[in-house]
């Protein structure tokens, strides 16, 4: 199975830089996409159904903000919506296909940087998604979870990290976070079982040089139940294509 996940950024913007006849090539199985700022109604053009894949759509009730999709090429016996808080849900930031064996779901976590309120609503949105990690823990399936969590988990995740310590994204709260869930919770940065390098970014802020001098940070993820470590095969991050300040994220597994 081919799992590609991407935060795009506007759907609507990363299919005017040709996203989907690009997704179509690279041929994953379940492509998870983050923050489409558009709603299902929207999308009624044939670009955003390319033939050989079945979308299901997560709106945000507000216009023109975050919502969740994915793109199957197998249908799903079953696709949950939201997490049953309001951060989540009333934002549409969460979408899961249920196969045979496996769950894939695309995901956002929010920014934090805007100001001191934008990060207390993100703490309390990680205590809840905490919350459902654990009980995920509980089912007799495996789990994918794909998309922008907005954390850089170690220094080797971060261009700059000395500068950044007290910044949204960086901060030690927020990297003991993710301890918790991969230490004490059992989760697995599928992108770091088989990439242990540095500078292996999937976002650059909006300034060029930053892309141009890979200054950026690790704020996508992978994230499996232990089951899934032995069969994470490959993973790879593309930069040659820009469809948004972040970049497309594939993992291949053998499932």
């Amino acid at each position: 199975m081919r799992v590609m996940t991407l935060n795009v950024e506007g759907i609507q913007q990363a299919a005017e830089r040709g996203f989907f006849d690009w997704m179509v090539a690279q041929d994953a199985d379940v492509v998870c996409l983050q923050d489409l700022r558009a709603k299902e109604y929207e999308l009624d053009d044939p670009i955003y159904h390319p033939n050989g894949y079945h979308p299901y759509f997560f709106d945000a009730f507000e216009d023109g903000y975050s919502g969740v999709a994915l793109y199957c090429k197998e249908p799903p016996k079953a696709i949950m919506t939201g997490l049953g808080f309001e951060q989540c849900d009333f934002h549409g930031r969460f979408i899961q296909a249920d196969y045979d064996k496996v769950s894939v779901a695309s995901m956002l976590i929010p920014s934090g940087l805007k100001d001191d309120a934008a990060q207390s609503m993100k703490f309390h949105y990680m205590e809840e998604f905490l919350a459902h990690l654990s009980k995920t823990l509980r089912k007799r399936r495996q789990f994918i979870f794909c998309g922008t969590w907005n954390i850089a988990h170690k220094t080797s995740d971060l261009s700059n990290w000395y500068v950044n310590q007290k910044n949204s994204g960086f901060l030690p709260e927020e990297r003991q976070w993710l301890d918790m869930v991969f230490n004490e919770l059992g989760y697995i940065d599928a992108f770091r079982e088989v990439n242990h390098s540095d500078h292996q970014f999937t976002w650059w802020p909006s300034y060029n040089r930053a892309w141009k001098l890979n200054e950026g940070a690790r704020l996508d993820y992978q994230v499996t139940t232990k089951g899934l470590r032995k069969l994470v095969r490959s993973a790879s991050i593309n930069r040659d294509e820009r469809f948004s300040e972040h970049a497309p994220m594939t993992i291949e597994y053998n499932i």
